[in-house]
């Protein structure tokens, strides 16, 4: 400071070929690293902030390696039992080097993939681990691995700008602000839909889509891009969808947990998609306008779908909840079941309809799905993807 004490600078030896760890970035989780031989590292992840628990996204850099050798990683403060790491699920790497060179991206790796219980349990916490061997494609590359694709709060800004600076988009789609967390971080709704003619439009029926209240399951937000491609987009049908429809996006629930690297939790340490009868206006923000921009769509139009996207860590394909009641007339007992068999029909190699549930548990009386099927849509689905 001011020149008096220089920064101390660390001096590596030049066959110190250990590996340097980073985790300080968005979105980024990683706590501590021990070094176990020359080529075996021992990781143990960032539980949510607040917690004990809720161990399974992991997002972190290398440096300083050498290629072709068989490094392997063990992570080893899991909390699930279940993982899809058991069923044929590898991390994915990222190499700057060949990001560069090759334009090559984030890329599943790693051989002899074993997830296992573990003797490390304490507390009552039992502790399951994942362990891989791979080769670092270059000499002194920059890498990072990820549990699943990153999409940061950075990535949803930059997309939305995209679209705000775009002279067709912005025409029927119109970006808000929702609240603000607690952070700080603003939550953003859109609106879509086409201009109505003249003494038209108030007949639409409107969409509610939701993502991302679980920051570790970032399947959620590749799956509301993908919906936002292709309804902003100028083919036939999505013209048409946006005639006749007025579609509420809420693209991120939960930025403070995407940013600090969270897996499902607030900074409150809550799991949000338990907080939806709740009224903590102050303590869940976005949970609470959200449900109450519902009920404003809900006095203007006929709300014809509301869906909650998340990431599933245990099952494979895509598939839904919905909500049905037990005693249901025969011909009304398979309304919820309609949309899901549809999407099955359109898409059989994606959508899968026998991983579709609609039973009503108790433990998910809190979640979005739930409490907006009680306040009367029929059509309220929470979509799940591996």
């Amino acid at each position: 400071v001011r020149g008096l004490c220089p920064l101390k600078q660390i001096l590596r030896q030049k066959e110190d070929n250990t590996l340097i760890f980073e985790a300080r970035f968005e979105s980024g989780n990683l706590q501590k690293v021990v070094k176990v031989n020359e080529f075996e590292y021992q990781l143990t992840l960032r539980t949510d902030l607040y917690t004990s628990r809720h161990t399974q996204w992991y997002y972190f850099q290398v440096s300083n390696m050498q290629a072709g050798m068989p490094y392997r990683f063990t992570i080893v403060n899991f909390t699930n039992r279940n993982s899809l790491y058991k069923r044929g699920l590898r991390p994915l790497l990222y190499s700057e080097a060949d990001a560069k060179k090759h334009k090559v991206g984030w890329r599943r790796t790693g051989n002899e993939i074993k997830y296992y219980k573990n003797n490390a349990g304490q507390g009552g916490h039992q502790y399951f681990s994942l362990t891989w061997t791979f080769q670092f494609p270059h000499d002194l590359d920059t890498c990072y691995f990820a549990h699943c694709y990153p999409y940061t709060y950075s990535n949803l800004q930059e997309y939305l700008v995209a679209i705000s600076k775009d002279p067709v988009k912005s025409t029927f789609c119109k970006i808000h602000i929702l609240c603000h967390s607690l952070a700080g971080n603003i939550v953003y709704v859109l609106t879509i839909t086409n201009p109505p003619e003249s003494g038209k439009g108030t007949e639409r029926k409107a969409v509610i889509l939701t993502a991302r209240v679980h920051p570790g399951e970032t399947n959620s937000s590749w799956i509301m891009k993908g919906f936002l491609d292709y309804i902003l987009g100028d083919s036939g049908t999505a013209q048409l969808l946006r005639d006749n429809f007025v579609f509420k996006v809420v693209p991120m629930l939960n930025p403070d947990g995407v940013i600090v690297g969270n897996h499902r939790c607030s900074l409150t340490g809550q799991d949000l998609n338990r907080k939806y009868r709740s009224n903590g206006k102050k303590c869940y923000p976005s949970i609470w306008y959200t449900r109450n921009m519902i009920k404003r769509v809900m006095g203007e139009h006929d709300v014809f779908l509301y869906c909650d996207i998340h990431g599933h860590n245990g099952k494979k394909n895509v598939f839904m909840y919905g909500c049905e009641r037990k005693q249901q007339a025969k011909a009304l007992y398979v309304h919820p079941r309609v949309f899901p068999l549809l999407l099955s029909k359109s898409c059989p190699d994606k959508f899968s309809f026998t991983d579709c549930h609609f039973r009503v548990q108790k433990s998910k009386e809190g979640t979005g799905r739930v409490v907006m099927w009680k306040m009367g849509i029929n059509n309220s689905y929470t979509l799940e993807a591996s």
